[in-house]
């Protein structure tokens, strides 16, 4: 039997340099379960080092944390990774490293802090995370299918860092899993906004990086339990799995 789960799967930690510091592992989960949100995803700017920490807060509780990964794309256009397994992340996550340049600068994007789930820090990340890596767009959906994950094309009514702001479209010859809307507008807003992209599933998520955003907009998903297979199929509409508009 399937059921409706309330879906954030764009969810920042204090990590990402622009993530506010109160966005460790043990706020997020406490303020999702307040929230009522039943599954997030972890998605900070290029890494996942807290992503594991996250899975371990919610560790007998009733949220279920997907393992994801925002990356900035040659392009400057960003896409949300997921996966299932936290070890096809971290392969992912070896191949951005390798093609992500620079150092970071605290005092102008903030710092990269590493939180275990219990508050502790664990050491500060010191590559350049905010910036673009070299990949193209193309090759990191491609990459990112090849590990098992689902890439979403983040935000894309943004007039920044969007696969529309970037590229004034959305190239058919790339499969984009879903396309992800902001809290600025609702999906059925989003759906007379971009009629050109009827075929595509939309989702929305709150691209938190601040615990009071955690439950600013959600995603309801018809899924037979919480998972990321599941999501996959309700983003493809196959055997009753959907999302809700």
């Amino acid at each position: 039997m399937t059921n409706v789960y309330s879906c954030n799967l764009h969810v920042h930690t204090c990590l990402s340099p622009c993530g506010d510091l109160d966005m460790h592992a043990g706020a997020i989960v406490e303020e999702a379960l307040l929230q009522k949100l039943d599954i997030i995803a972890v998605c900070d700017h290029n890494t996942a080092e807290n992503v594991c920490y996250v899975v371990k807060a919610a560790e007998n509780t009733p949220l279920c944390v997907i393992p994801g990964m925002e990356v900035t794309t040659r392009e400057e256009v960003h896409v949300l990774a997921l996966f299932e397994r936290i070890e096809h992340l971290e392969t992912l996550q070896a191949y951005v490293y390798e093609h992500l340049k620079g150092l970071n600068d605290e005092k102008a994007f903030g710092m990269q802090v590493i939180v275990n789930e219990i508050g502790e820090v664990e050491g500060f990340n010191e590559r350049l995370l905010i910036g673009a890596t070299e990949v193209s767009l193309e090759s990191l959906v491609d990459k990112i299918h090849e590990y098992g994950g689902l890439a979403i094309a983040a935000h894309i009514d943004r007039p920044s860092f969007s696969v529309l702001s970037q590229l004034g479209f959305v190239p058919a010859h790339v499969p984009f899993d879903a396309l992800e809307i902001s809290a600025r507008l609702t999906l059925a807003e989003a759906r007379s906004r971009f009629p050109e992209l009827a075929g595509y599933t939309f989702i929305t998520s709150s691209d938190a990086h601040f615990i009071e955003d955690l439950g600013k907009t959600r995603t309801r998903m018809n899924l037979m339990e919480p998972s990321l297979n599941e999501i996959r199929l309700a983003l493809e509409k196959k055997e009753g799995r959907y999302v809700l508009e």
